[in-house]
C-alpha cells in the first residue's frame, strides 16, 4: 500500500510546487509518498494518508479538490486528512491565516480533516490571465510569497503525525 497522497489543485504550478515540496519532506521521514493532481485522484481506498491542497482563487477552492473531497468523503473520513491552501500575496502573506471557503469547511468537518494551513502564495505577472488578476499582478501582491521554511516544517510535523497515527 502506498501510504501518503498529496493531491495538489492549482492554474499555475505554486500549489504543485508546495505539494512537491510536502511530498518530499514526507518521503525523508521514510513514507511512501504518491503526487497527484486532484483531477487525477480516483479514488483514496490505496493510502492510509491523505493531504489535500488548493489554491485559492477569490476565497475559492479549485474545483477538482472541492470534488475529490465530495467524492472520497467516506474514504477520507476513515483515515487522517491534511489540507492545506495556498494564495494570501503580498507583504503580510506569512502571517496571513485564511479560513476555509464554507464548502469545503463542511467538507473537513464531515472527514474529520486536522487544522488547515495557509501558505502563501505566488502571483506571477507573466502568468496571470484576466483584468483583476493582472491588476493585482501589477502591485505590491506580485511575486513569491511561499515559506518554503514553513511548509517543510509543517509536512514535517504530518510526517511525525502519520506515523504516530497509522500502522504502516
Amino acid at each position: 500500500m502506498t501510504a501518503v497522497l498529496v493531491a495538489y489543485a492549482g492554474r499555475h504550478g505554486g500549489t504543485r510546487q508546495i505539494a512537491e515540496a510536502i511530498a518530499a519532506e514526507l518521503g525523508e521521514t521514510g513514507l511512501t509518498v504518491d503526487v497527484r493532481d486532484a483531477a487525477d485522484v480516483a479514488g483514496v481506498d490505496h493510502y492510509a494518508a491523505v493531504v489535500v491542497g488548493s489554491a485559492l482563487y477569490y476565497h475559492r477552492w479549485r474545483p477538482d479538490a472541492v470534488r475529490l473531497l465530495e467524492r472520497n468523503a467516506r474514504a477520507l473520513a476513515e483515515r487522517p486528512v491534511w489540507l492545506f491552501h495556498s494564495g494570501p500575496c503580498g507583504p503580510a502573506a506569512a502571517t496571513h491565516q485564511v479560513s476555509l471557503p464554507a464548502n469545503v469547511a463542511l467538507l473537513a468537518a464531515r472527514i474529520d480533516a486536522e487544522r488547515t494551513a495557509t501558505f502563501g502564495g505566488r502571483l506571477d505577472p507573466a502568468t496571470v490571465r484576466g483584468l483583476i488578476p493582472r491588476l493585482m499582478a501589477s502591485g505590491q501582491r506580485a511575486g513569491d510569497f511561499r515559506d518554503w521554511d514553513r511548509i517543510r516544517a509543517w509536512a514535517r510535523d504530518v510526517g511525525r503525525r502519520v506515523r504516530t497515527r497509522v500502522t504502516l
